[in-house]
């Protein structure tokens, strides 16, 4: 499971997806934090050939409508695609198809294989920005409206990379990055597609580095 990640930088955003959020958003990003993600801007963008796209400042963690506080999102950073369609934080989210990407210049995750949690930065061997399939909900309480998201996760036990991550004896998991060619595919994918998209990313297109 991801809980940390980094954000790029608004110039990278424009040069990568063309757009960027017009509010401010931190870069080294936890649960609760506001971060950016990508959507369509419209229904009518999924019928385009080229559909346009929309950057939004959110927070990391889902609120469904029926959440109580935003302290919520603790625990809703992540969305186990086994579980994503049933579970009540979610469904209607994935039954919505409500798709974004979330753009991560590199995520942590912890390495125990030494005996000790080692904090890792895990990022792509192009250099590429990272498009993590996720969902996200618009949030309306008596004050006002917040936009949050999640990152969809896949098993990955038998990933040659990112086994090695988390306590022993733990599932493995990881986020779903997309290849730069399915962005566009998964932005407008009803949901009846949308778990064709929830596969693990090739280990020879990461690296990871450990960091003190």
């Amino acid at each position: 499971m991801c809980s940390h990640y980094e954000a790029p930088e608004t110039e990278r955003l424009i040069a990568g997806h063309g757009v960027a959020p017009e509010g401010q958003f931190k870069i080294d990003l936890w649960p609760c934090y506001e971060g950016p993600f990508i959507r369509l801007l419209n229904d009518e963008s999924a019928e385009q050939e080229v559909p346009e796209l929309e950057a939004v400042v959110g927070q990391f963690g889902l609120l469904p409508s029926w959440a109580k506080a935003r302290s919520l999102g603790r625990n809703t950073y992540n969305a186990r695609t086994e579980t994503v369609a049933t579970k009540p934080t979610y469904r209607m989210a994935w039954r919505k198809a409500k798709h974004c990407i979330i753009p991560a210049a590199a995520i942590y995750e912890p390495d125990w294989r030494s005996g000790k949690s080692v904090p890792t930065r895990i990022s792509r061997t192009d250099g590429g920005i990272m498009s993590i399939a996720g969902l996200w909900e618009l949030w309306k309480t008596p004050d006002g409206e917040l936009h949050s998201y999640t990152m969809l996760t896949v098993n990955a036990d038998d990933h040659a990379l990112m086994q090695n991550f988390h306590k022993p004896g733990s599932e493995k998991r990881m986020v779903v990055i997309l290849p730069n060619g399915l962005i566009q595919d998964w932005l407008r994918a009803p949901v009846e597609r949308s778990m064709d998209f929830m596969r693990q990313y090739p280990a020879d297109r990461l690296q990871a580095e450990a960091r003190a």
